[in-house]
């Protein structure tokens, strides 16, 4: 289970930050009761360090996914005075069920505060597939509210077409466009939902390609652009000048039978500038990036502990 758990999450068969960060505690969770069960001695020292290995491996499975570091971090959190391998594997559990409490009620609020954004007779741009927003218009949906959503196909895995399907399947107005043509969609929207990969501290986001170019058309238009993300996606790293790096996937995504001439560019990801987000919409509120960070750095210092 566990080998099928990270070999799914290498191989994108799982996707969206949130399900990835949730299936990794996932992992973790069953190899820390095999690794308890199958424990020879009484070594804690030695449990530290098998239970460290198995971290590191969830972390090298997806680059640009603070999620996931967060969510296995926090685990290891409050743990310092641990005295025995049973007191530990008490609280490393005690920690895992807190963690998907988080994800459960993080989803929740943000859906709440997002969905008072949206008003009947608007139109919304979204990009790609992420949970959150298509919560955000559900929810707003069963609020009574009336409206029309365009969305892009997204390029080269089609995640688009996942969004596009689950409002439809539930009633909502759906128009889907080529990437190229989301000049055009946005156009005709009053607002932009999108998701996050990544929130960095100068306020920058990281999100599925094309985004920042998106977000720069919205702007042009006076169309405002939310970011709808659980907070955790914060990279504190980032604080300390580490960049997040931008995953480049397989060009076989792209063209599988390309010339051997000719090189393809599949970065996953690309930068948001700050000063193009209207606001970040997460379980702490609705803020400009900036107060987003400090509210962040405010409700779980954990994040800045080493």
């Amino acid at each position: 289970m566990y080998s099928q758990i990270i070999n799914d999450i290498r191989e994108l068969k799982i996707q969206g930050a949130i399900n990835v960060a949730k299936s990794a505690v996932e992992a973790f969770s069953i190899k820390l009761e095999e690794l308890y069960q199958e424990k020879k001695s009484n070594d804690i020292n030695e449990f530290v360090k098998s239970l460290n290995g198995v971290k590191i491996e969830l972390f090298s499975l997806r680059s640009t996914e603070p999620c996931l570091r967060n969510a296995l971090n926090f685990i290891f959190s409050n743990i310092t005075f641990t005295t025995s391998i049973e007191e530990l594997f008490s609280k490393l559990k005690k920690n895992i069920e807190l963690t998907n409490n988080h994800f459960t009620e993080s989803k929740m609020l943000t859906v709440k505060y997002g969905s008072k954004k949206l008003t009947s007779g608007m139109t919304i741009f979204t990009h790609c597939h992420a949970s959150t927003v298509t919560s955000i218009i559900l929810d707003a949906k069963k609020q009574g509210k009336n409206f029309k959503v365009h969305n892009t196909e997204t390029r080269p895995l089609f995640q688009g077409r996942i969004t596009a399907k689950e409002l439809a399947d539930n009633g909502i107005d759906v128009e889907l466009f080529v990437d190229s043509a989301a000049r055009v969609a946005l156009k005709k929207c009053d607002i932009m939902l999108i998701g996050a990969d990544a929130i960095q501290s100068d306020g920058t986001v990281i999100n599925k390609i094309g985004s920042e170019m998106f977000a720069e058309i919205a702007n042009r238009y006076d169309i405002p652009v939310y970011i709808c993300t659980d907070s955790w996606k914060f990279d504190p790293a980032s604080i300390f000048g580490f960049e997040e790096i931008i995953e480049e996937r397989h060009y076989k995504e792209v063209w599988p039978e390309k010339p051997d001439n000719v090189k393809v560019s599949n970065f996953a990801f690309e930068r948001i500038k700050p000063e193009l987000i209207s606001g970040i919409i997460s379980e702490l509120g609705i803020y400009k990036p900036e107060a987003f960070l400090t509210e962040v750095i405010e409700k779980y210092p954990w994040m800045l502990l080493k």
